[in-house]
């Protein structure tokens, strides 16, 4: 009997066996198993921070010209003296008998430079008279070339840093506001595109103390260069490189030039050593943790990193009945640069107003026709801010596309005339570079009118379609020039009469204001970071998630980026440093009431420079 018991009693234990193993299977199928832990790869962030993601300030004394008799003088003060020094290092001769002159006026000169600027990028600039100045306007001036620096108080004595870049051009002062009864206003204004980049700002990372040493330095750079590389005369190089134990030197890719923080996010999430058999776990955690809205937007950021291999997890994302999945999902293969992003970012850009600022950025990196076919679509949206973000998008990708091509005009500002269906809109902006476009080409004003194109161009009408232009120079015969009621040839010929942008700008105002322009006037209609949305309203399904769940709190891109917010981050990471300074910010209203702000009669581009004062 024993060899049969035996036999009995291996048989049970078989039996029982493959029985385990079969239960086993059968719940890992289960839905209601729980997610594996989490795969234990180290990845950039866990060993190091980004350096110089912070705006920098710099600033100087500088002297504008061309005013009407609203200059003075500048007292005597370190200020006067600083102005007085650069100016002999320029050869400029009898200082102080231009200094004298009611035409010429001393500024304070700020700009905030953006992480990441390379080498001859532009920058914006702005102009405002000291406290004790008696100038009363800096309106039709223009800035002589100022070299900026970063300036520091050490010691009760300002120290100045290297020269970062170098400003001039055109003073644009807001049109609303009278010398009489607004000096303040008057006499700050800004020069827009006006400053260039002289070096460039290197990004970083900085390993933290627990992890310095040349081993992690030495990991790191060959982690990030197997992923991201650039060509220099033609040579492929990594973009970084270990300088010590502790930091190691970041170059900007070309593809998020844009995008600088988001470019950073993806830096951080590469893996600095990654088996075969741990990239599969990890995928195949991540491919779950992308179909929750919750994880989605962090798995998909790995995912980018990844690259190439990440590229089919997140094509099968764009099938997900949730939309902010499909986004994620969609913004991370377009800078892939894989075609199938462009429909859903269309899609996203003209439906979620919460997401569009990334969707529209997410398109203008992308290298693909189907891209571009996207926003010449969107161009034709009846929102102002989608229409006019299209455009930046378009530009920045290509700048002679024909949907959007323009011209310099008169060397003063770029001026564009596109084709549109939707209701006429003219677009003038307030940073990043002088720039007029027209939304729809046949708009005109109506009689009869009497406008001001900056101190000297008289703009009157007093018979139907047919408008007359005259510029008074001392000393100067008069000029006149006689057009017709269209907007584009008015513009046109205030530029032929030596008008600037800051004109333009003011003559197009003053037509709104005096209820002589039908089309909308907008000004920086630009998507922006930061709204809420509702979840169960973006999702197909109409369940899942709680309503009006999230914030979008991701960084505004460089491509929508306001003057004001870089201001107050520059503002934010001085105070990080210890040096406090204050920064006041108007908040910007919603889209909806964009035709309301265009009808306005007063306080239109008032609050386009309370932003920034």
């Amino acid at each position: 009997m024993r060899p049969q018991w035996k036999v009995l009693v291996v048989a049970a234990i078989v039996l029982a066996g493959c029985s385990t193993w079969e239960g086993l299977s059968l719940r890992s199928q289960s839905p209601e198993e729980p997610e594996p832990p989490p795969v234990n790869v180290s990845l950039i962030g866990d060993l190091a921070v980004p350096y110089g993601m912070f705006p920098v300030v710099l600033e100087n004394v500088g002297l504008v010209t061309g005013l009407k008799g609203t200059g003075s003088d500048p007292k005597p003060g370190p200020q006067r003296s600083a102005l007085l020094a650069a100016m002999q290092s320029r050869g400029v001769d009898r200082p102080n008998a231009v200094l004298a002159s009611n035409d010429t006026a001393l500024v304070l000169v700020r700009a905030v430079i953006r992480p990441g600027i390379q080498k001859g990028d532009s920058f914006d600039v702005e102009v405002r008279v000291p406290s004790n100045s008696e100038t009363t306007s800096l309106r039709g001036g223009y800035l002589l070339e100022t070299d900026l620096k970063e300036l520091a108080v050490l010691d009760d004595k300002i120290a100045a840093g290297n020269t970062y870049g170098r400003a001039s051009g055109p003073v644009l002062v807001d049109p609303s506001a009278d010398a009489k009864t607004d000096r303040i206003s008057s006499c700050r204004g800004r020069v827009l595109g006006g400053g260039i980049a002289l070096k460039e700002r290197p990004l970083a990372l900085v390993l933290k103390p627990e992890h310095q040493s040349v081993f992690n330095s030495a990991r790191i750079e060959t982690a990030v260069n197997k992923r991201f590389h650039t060509y220099e005369k033609g040579i492929k190089v990594g973009v970084a490189k270990a300088k010590t134990n502790e930091y190691v030197e970041l170059k900007l890719h070309p593809r998020y030039k844009d995008n600088v923080q988001r470019y950073v996010a993806v830096v951080r999430s590469l893996p600095l050593r990654e088996s075969e058999t741990e990239r599969s776990e990890r995928l195949a955690l991540l491919e779950k943790q992308l179909l929750d809205p919750i994880t989605s937007s962090r798995a998909a950021l790995q995912l980018e990193a990844i690259g190439k291999e990440g590229i089919s997890l997140l094509k099968r994302g764009l099938t997900a009945k949730d939309a902010e999945v499909r986004f994620y999902c969609a913004e991370a293969l377009a800078y892939l640069d894989d075609t199938s992003a462009a429909k859903p970012l269309g899609e996203t850009a003209r439906n979620m107003p919460a997401l569009r600022v990334f969707a529209l950025t997410a398109l203008s990196a992308m290298n693909d026709y189907s891209a571009t076919e996207e926003l010449r679509e969107l161009l034709q949206s009846p929102s102002a801010e989608t229409r006019y973000g299209a455009f930046r998008a378009l530009w920045t990708m290509n700048p002679n596309d024909p949907a959007i091509r323009g011209e310099n005009l008169g060397g003063q500002f770029s001026y564009h005339v596109i084709d549109s269906d939707q209701t006429p809109m003219i677009h003038v902006t307030r940073s990043r570079r002088a720039e007029i476009v027209l939304f729809g080409r046949h708009q005109t004003l109506s009689s009869p009118l009497t406008l001001e194109a900056g101190n000297r161009i008289l703009i009157t009408s007093r018979k139907p379609n047919e408008v007359v232009l005259s510029k008074f120079m001392p000393n100067e015969p008069d000029q006149k020039r006689v057009v017709s009621a269209s907007v584009d040839e008015v513009i046109r010929a205030i530029v032929e009469l030596g008008g600037t942008y800051p004109d333009v700008v003011q003559a197009l105002q003053q037509a709104k204001a005096a209820g002589v322009l039908a089309s909308r006037l907008e000004v920086d209609a630009l998507p922006e970071a930061g709204r809420t949305f509702d979840r169960d309203a973006t999702n197909e399904e109409g369940s899942g998630s709680p309503a009006a769940q999230p914030v979008v709190n991701s960084p505004v891109p460089d491509l929508y980026r306001r003057q004001a917010e870089a201001k107050v981050d520059a503002d934010a990471g001085s105070k990080d440093r210890g040096q406090a300074r204050e920064a006041e910010v108007e908040t910007g209203e919603d889209e909806d009431s964009s035709e309301a702000k265009s009808k306005s009669s007063t306080g239109f581009f008032r609050r386009m420079f309370s932003r920034s004062q």
